[in-house]
């Protein structure tokens, strides 16, 4: 039986996004069919890439040099979705990568059945999305994306807490930030199937930062740090400009995100 840190690895060593994705949730039903069990794979240990493998398509650029397009046009939607499934994809390779990476740290079994369950959802939402791009006669790989999406793993690959900062607790909880402008933007182009899509992600992302702020607050306890104080500290040293309002002050509020975690890190737009 491979361990938990081996099928991490696996997946993300795996070129194809669909073959990825498919590998993440058979490997998720294997670690949780033997958690129900009562014989727990063993987490082990690996070395992880330091990028993990990617489709030859999408070309990766530049953040700048990404083409804008109007989110309103059907083109434009199409771009949007299509940004959106890169998101999810990276996703995918995050989490999975928190759970190789970082084998060195004890922790508790939750914390890895909370990062394989996040790592499944994610691979549905990235298939979820490619099937909204495919009734639009397009596909995960039809247009450029950004090639900056794996900057916060490279900066935190050798600090737990700060991966947890800035992943789950800054970039992820962006995605609550935004999430609903798009679903209604989807609503008003008539295109429920899109909506249904969005409506799963924006639920279960909801999670996601909560994981992440779970487990940040129980490392701080670990050490007896002050858990806002630290938060700061670490998405100034790694994440590359201020947080951007508005805020969906609810949505992190119920991932346990209360405001004066991130309001002061967004002082330059009050």
């Amino acid at each position: 039986m491979k361990t938990l840190a081996q099928m991490a690895v696996e997946v993300l060593t795996t070129k194809d996004g669909h073959e990825k994705t498919a590998l993440s949730r058979k490997h998720a039903a294997t670690w949780f069919a033997a958690r129900e069990a009562g014989t727990p794979i063993e987490i082990g240990a690996a070395s992880p890439p330091d990028f993990p493998a990617r489709p030859d398509q999408p070309e990766l650029l530049d953040p700048r040099d990404v083409p804008k397009r109007k989110p309103g046009s059907p083109q434009g939607r199409i771009a949007l979705l299509h940004a959106v499934a890169h998101i999810e994809l990276n996703a995918v390779d995050l989490h999975w990568d928190i759970i190789a990476r970082f084998t060195d740290t004890p922790l508790p079994i939750g914390f890895y059945d909370d990062w394989v369950k996040s790592a499944d959802e994610e691979s549905n939402h990235f298939n979820l999305i490619c099937e909204c791009l495919a009734g639009l006669d397009s596909f995960y790989g039809a247009l450029p994306a950004h090639a900056g999406m794996w900057r916060a793993a490279s900066d935190t690959a050798d600090d737990l807490m700060g991966r947890l900062a800035v992943v789950p607790m800054v970039l992820e909880a962006r995605g609550l930030d935004v999430t609903p402008g798009m679903i209604e933007l989807f609503r008003k182009a008539n295109l429920p199937d899109v909506v249904a899509a969005m409506d799963v992600i924006y639920a279960e992302e909801v999670a996601h930062v909560a994981y992440g702020s779970k487990w940040f607050n129980f490392l701080c306890g670990r050490h007896n740090l002050d858990p806002k104080d630290i938060f700061h500290g670490l998405v100034r040293k790694y994440f590359h400009g201020a947080l951007k309002p508005p805020f969906n002050e609810e949505k992190r509020a119920d991932a346990g995100l209360p405001p004066d975690f991130y309001w002061p890190l967004a002082e330059q737009y009050r």
